[in-house]
């Protein structure tokens, strides 16, 4: 329960205490500054409070916006303000302060307010929120737009006001503001226009997003067992059901956005899902196929490997620059050069799609499905992820080599985490500190690359059971070692996630594929699906603050290195079909354990309070 507190002069025929009430406040009466304290005081310390002037004048969703928002320890629109159980201490020291001194300083805090000038407005929210202000606490302010939030001083203002409420349909504002800010094309023009009505109908009924997301990812493994049928109906089901699935997807944010309801748990469950659903329907299609006699688990798998580095690029490349120094300036020509075409309208559309984001990419996925094969479909998507890999990567190495990025240990530590070291790797990295900071700057990403390719390559070009392949991993485990060596702080430093992505990934596929034992492909498919969870996984912690996975879970499954090198030696020491037994194994056993951690993880995070986080990045 939240509770209200109501001060100020009541204005007869005012809502605002059924508006309070009617966004889940329990409103009580406070006849002044001191009452007001005094109720403060008495409210559970474990319940949300807000302070709001009882002249208060404007549109329902503004106090919404200003008062129920779960991300925001401290919030304030004018004319109110409210803390969550974190941040009670710092509103009661505010009131206080706001209360015991007229005029002068208070004790030990900020410069009491002053008494209001003619014509101004003695509203003793606003005067909480400029203590807080002054005290250095950060105070959220939502950005209302059209949307009239004030005290009016006088009853002709008062009635201005009101005019300037019943002249907006703050309806529509909410409706409007339900669909995030920048979306893909796809998005924008095909499911947002009706999706938002969706959100709307499911708030209405008293639906949460995590309920929504769930029915997409239902949806989603509904496509999936279709098109595993490999029947032209099956195909056709499973592209309109795919289609289903995303509208959903589309959904659940924007009853999050509509009706505020942001929650850790939710923010994983969305992007948890969203890689669950495509990679799940990937093995759909290849036991369609694998139904219709045409083998695709090669091309499923490797549209899974590139998908996922292409997101580990995205990871990468976002914490590194952060809150890097030339992330606020961003001053490289390519920058410029971007926001140029920016400027012109087809261009940020044209731009938005060859990236191929979720939308755009599972439109492609369902209508291949729909009306072609198995085998075409993850061509189209091979060749266009790769495109818009090549595109993104290239604009982001220019842009990190024009301009001058100091990057913080924070963001070190965010790359040190996505590379996933395993103890082998940590060890030999401890050894080489010393002599790896005299190497020149592009060491790095250079030493990781050079190990990745000889790994895969070796794997790819030499018979299947020769020791070769355990020697490049070997080297492969020296080199990535080198790479993490020091902090990873170089101007392409990012690159380094990514390539060991690849390399670990890229073997696994190669091996699978030269065993040439029916069942090696979709054993090596759910370990690659495992693994990639682990990844995600660590990639949404550090996007929460709660930083990696526990080390004892990364030693646990190996390391990237680590993995890398067993299964090379497993495919010395096992034939090919005791090979594709133990990659079996393994994908279980790596699957189990990464997955009742992150279980275990998020919903003690989320029963513990944690902040309230709801990704508006980029399109995945």
């Amino acid at each position: 329960m939240s509770t209200a507190i109501l001060t100020g002069q009541p204005v007869p025929g005012s809502s605002i205490e059924s508006e309070l009430r009617s966004l889940g406040f329990d409103v009580r009466l406070a006849s002044g500054a001191d009452d007001t304290e005094t109720l403060l005081a008495r409210v559970p310390g474990g319940e949300r409070v807000a302070v709001v002037d009882a002249r208060f004048v404007g549109h329902l969703h503004a106090l919404r916006l200003g008062l129920t928002d779960p991300r925001f320890p401290l919030a304030a629109i004018p004319g109110a303000v409210t803390a969550q159980p974190d941040a009670r201490q710092a509103l009661a020291r505010a009131m206080a302060r706001e209360n015991s001194v007229v005029g002068g300083t208070a004790d030990g805090g900020a410069p009491a307010r002053a008494k209001p000038a003619v014509g101004d407005v003695d509203s003793l929210a606003d005067r909480i929120t400029t203590a807080l202000d002054a005290d250095g606490v950060g105070v959220h302010r939502p950005e209302l737009g059209s949307l009239v939030a004030t005290v009016p001083a006088d009853p002709q203002a008062r009635n201005e006001a009101r005019q300037a409420v019943a002249a907006v349909d703050d309806e529509a504002v909410r409706l409007k503001s339900a669909v995030k800010a920048r979306d893909g094309f796809v998005t924008t023009f095909f499911i947002s226009p009706y999706s938002r009505y969706i959100a709307r109908w499911c708030a209405r009924r008293g639906l949460t997003p995590n309920q929504v997301t769930t029915a997409s990812l239902i949806t989603a493994l509904i496509a999936a067992g279709c098109a595993a049928t490999g029947t032209r109906g099956g195909f056709v089901a499973a592209g309109v059901l795919l289609i289903a699935s995303f509208v959903l997807d589309c959904t659940d944010g924007q009853l999050a956005r509509y009706s505020l309801q942001y929650s850790t748990l939710g923010a994983w469950l969305d992007a948890t899902f969203d890689r669950a659903k495509e990679y799940a329907y990937y093995a759909g299609l290849a036991l369609g196929a694998a139904r219709g006699g045409d083998d695709v688990w090669a091309l499923a798998l490797g549209a899974m490997v590139l998908q996922t580095c292409r997101h580990v690029v995205d990871f990468s490349f976002n914490e590194a620059n952060v809150d890097s120094t030339a992330a606020a300036t961003n001053t490289s020509p390519t920058a410029a050069l971007s926001d140029r075409l920016d400027s012109v309208g087809w261009t940020v559309w044209a731009r938005r799609m060859i990236v191929l984001p979720i939308g755009e990419r599972w439109a492609m996925i369902a209508v291949l499905t729909a009306v072609t094969t198995p085998r075409i479909t993850f061509y189209a998507l091979l060749i266009g992820c790769a495109f818009s890999a090549t595109y993104t990567t290239a604009g982001r190495v220019l842009r990190s080599l024009t301009r001058k990025a100091t990057r913080t240990d924070r963001a070190a530590g965010a790359l040190a985490d996505l590379a996933d070291s395993g103890p082998l790797a940590e060890a030999v990295a401890r050894g080489l500190a010393k002599p790896a900071r005299r190497l020149p700057g592009f060491t790095a990403p250079a030493v990781a690359l050079l190990g990745g390719l000889a790994v895969a390559l070796t794997a790819a070009f030499t018979d299947f059971g020769g020791p070769w392949p355990v020697v490049a991993a070997i080297v492969h485990a020296l080199t990535s070692a080198l790479a993490v060596a020091r902090p990873l702080k170089g101007a392409l430093d990012w690159l380094v996630p990514p390539f060991l992505r690849a390399a670990e990934y890229g073997t696994v596929l190669v091996l699978a594929a030269k065993a040439d034992v029916n069942g090696a492909l979709p054993a090596a498919f759910g370990l690659v699906a495992a693994v990639a969870y682990h990844h995600y996984d660590t990639v949404y912690r550090i996007r929460g603050g709660a930083g990696a996975p526990p080390q004892w879970l990364v030693r646990t499954i190996g390391g990237h290195e680590g993995r890398t090198l067993v299964i090379t030696v497993l495919a010395v020491l096992l034939t090919a079909t005791q090979f594709k037994v133990a990659l079996t194994v393994l994908a279980v056993a790596v699957a189990l354990v990464v997955l009742v951690e992150s279980i275990r993880f998020w919903v003690a995070a989320h029963q513990g309070g944690a902040p309230a986080v709801h990704d508006e990045g980029e399109p995945a």
